[in-house]
């Protein structure tokens, strides 16, 4: 066979073979696609397991981790728990450390700033023939203005009502032939205002005092009320009165004169030239006679004579009289009497047209001071002269004041912002109260006492009307001194008092102590026996029972503590019920 042949039936054997294999699918091509395709779906198989494998072995390794750090919390110990387990069990006591320091009790109260003086004023106008019910006329100040003494405040059916200095409240109507100390105050205003009151003696209503008040009522404008409402009468008929009298005692000592005082006896006497003497005798007899009457005429001639001088000397004194009680008057209802000026409209309640109808304006004077209210278990504690502390949350002001005076008689809390009004009225003739706005509860509400607190130095206005936080300093301990819980003191069965003194081991001892101070829950105590007592010592107050319950010994009985505790309250804490 050639070799042309032998390759040719090579080929057409292996394209055979090609024919079956690719029936079969089992050539070797096909035998390497298969295993390829295989080892494809093999690969993800592999990848998965591996991550598995991994995770597992760190879930493995953290429980190992955890485990391990169990172990050692376990034996590892802090040096602060070694010291804790090494130390002595908890007590069975609450304790609390003996301190040094001041002691001081104080008595917290609200107070509202004002000033020292606050007057609400509520105006009457004096009623006159055909007068109308009050009504405002002109109002002069607004609110916040300054007022200066004599200035107008407003007009109330045409009269003024002016402000003048002085601390006595006006009562009455002051008029001519007035005395007092309200006169006198008045005497001094119109002085200060450049009106004196000549020779009046101080105190009375006299002549100069009528010119300095007319005076003043000129200057602002104003015709002052007269006295007496009679338009003069009472002047007028006195002086008629006067008239009649003079007129009277001319006439008596006109008749006084022309009375004979025995000039017919002389005439008679003629009679001696008669014809016959017994005829001129009896002539003569006559005249002696005559004389006798002209005697009797003269002496009811001067006893007319000095009645009519008595007569006109009384109608002399009712003529002074009339004439004293006349001219101007001050009445109850134009003048308010404030301490000092200038002084301040807090408050104006009216306006031109308003009727009077309560308080028209309120007006204050003088240094600033805080009002607040004390209640009946707190005026015990605080006297005038003790210290005060004023606190503003508003802006954070503090000031060092002290107690100035405190009411001895419970009043009723007056209404927020205002002070006592000052009614005023014919009859009565009040026209002022000083009273003080302050933060208080409502009208109706507790009672309580008046604590005036003054400020050692000046407040700034702009506190006016603020609630502020006062802190008075009932009682102090002199100095530094050892001070306790109140409850760490206790009474025994001999009248003892004691503290009992716990040491760090858990050992009890008592000190008998005399307490002094108290204030805020501590007070002072000084030993008195031989057991020392010292700052940082600490004393029983109580009995811990989370502790004592826990500890061996103690009786349980329905779940409540029957074992004794600390002799601190001068009896044993603790026991069944």
């Amino acid at each position: 066979m050639t070799r042309d042949t032998r390759e040719e039936t090579e080929e057409a054997g292996k394209a055979g073979e090609a024919g079956e294999a690719g029936e079969t699918g089992e050539t070797d091509e096909g035998e390497v696609t298969g295993e390829a395709v295989a080892a494809e779906g093999a690969e993800p198989s592999a990848g998965l397991s591996r991550r598995r494998t991994w995770v597992a072995a760190v879930a493995v390794g953290a429980v190992l981790l955890s485990a391990a750090g169990v172990a050692a919390s376990l034996v590892i110990k802090s040096p602060a728990q070694t010291a804790a387990e090494a130390g002595p069990p908890p007590l069975d006591v609450l304790i609390a450390r003996v301190e040094k320091r001041v002691l001081r009790d104080t008595v917290i109260v609200r107070g509202t700033v004002t000033s020292a003086q606050a007057v609400q004023f509520t105006p009457t106008a004096t009623g006159g023939e055909g007068a109308g019910p009050p009504v405002v006329t002109k109002v002069a100040v607004r609110q916040g203005d300054k007022v200066e003494a004599g200035k107008v405040l407003l007009e109330v059916s045409g009269r003024p009502v002016f402000a003048l200095p002085g601390g006595l409240p006006v009562y009455r109507d002051l008029k001519p032939g007035a005395t007092g100390d309200d006169v006198k105050q008045l005497q001094k205003a119109l002085a200060g205002l450049g009106h004196g009151t000549g020779s009046d003696a101080a105190g009375t209503f006299g002549t100069g005092t009528k010119t300095a008040l007319g005076a003043f009522y000129k200057a602002i404008g104003y015709d002052p009320l007269p006295a007496l409402a009679d338009r003069g009468e009472a002047v007028k008929s006195a002086e008629d009165a006067v008239t009649s009298a003079e007129r009277s005692l001319e006439d008596a000592k006109a008749a006084a004169a022309n009375t004979g005082t025995g000039g017919t006896g002389t005439t008679g006497g003629t009679g001696t030239t008669g014809t016959t003497g017994t005829s001129g005798t009896t002539t003569g007899g006559s005249g002696t006679k005559g004389s006798g009457g002209g005697k009797g005429s003269g002496q009811d001639a001067a006893r007319a004579v000095a009645r009519a001088q008595e007569d006109l000397g009384k109608a002399r004194e009712r003529l002074a009289e009339a004439r004293a009680a006349a001219g101007p008057m001050l009445p109850v209802g134009e003048v308010v009497f404030l301490e000092s000026f200038p002084a301040r409209a807090d408050s104006v309640t009216v306006r031109p047209g308003s009727p009077v109808s309560g308080a028209a304006m309120t007006l204050s004077a003088g240094a600033l001071v805080v009002r607040g209210q004390l209640q009946e278990h707190q005026k015990g504690l605080v006297r005038a002269g003790q210290k005060v502390e004023i606190l503003s949350e508003v802006s954070g002001v503090t000031a060092a004041a002290e107690v100035q005076s405190v009411a001895d008689a419970a009043q009723s809390a007056p209404a927020p912002g205002g002070g006592s009004t000052g009614g005023q009225g014919e009859g009565q003739g009040q026209n002022q109260g000083q009273g003080q706005g302050q933060q208080a509860p409502a009208p109706g509400g507790p009672t309580g006492y008046e604590m005036l607190v003054r400020p050692l130095a000046p407040l700034d206005t702009k506190l006016v009307g603020q609630d502020v936080r006062l802190t008075v300093e009932a009682a102090a301990t002199d100095g530094n001194a050892l001070v306790v819980p109140v409850s760490a003191v206790s009474a025994q069965a001999d009248g003892r008092t004691i503290v009992t003194v716990v040491d760090g081991t858990g050992a009890q001892r008592r000190v008998e102590v005399r307490p002094g101070t108290t204030g805020d829950g501590y007070v002072e105590v000084r030993p008195t026996g031989d057991g020392p007592l010292a700052d940082g010592d600490s004393v029983v107050i109580g009995v811990n029972p989370g502790v004592a319950n826990k500890q061996p010994g103690k009786q349980q009985n329905d779940g409540k503590t029957g074992g004794s505790g600390s002799d601190s309250g001068g009896g044993k804490s603790g026991g069944g019920s």
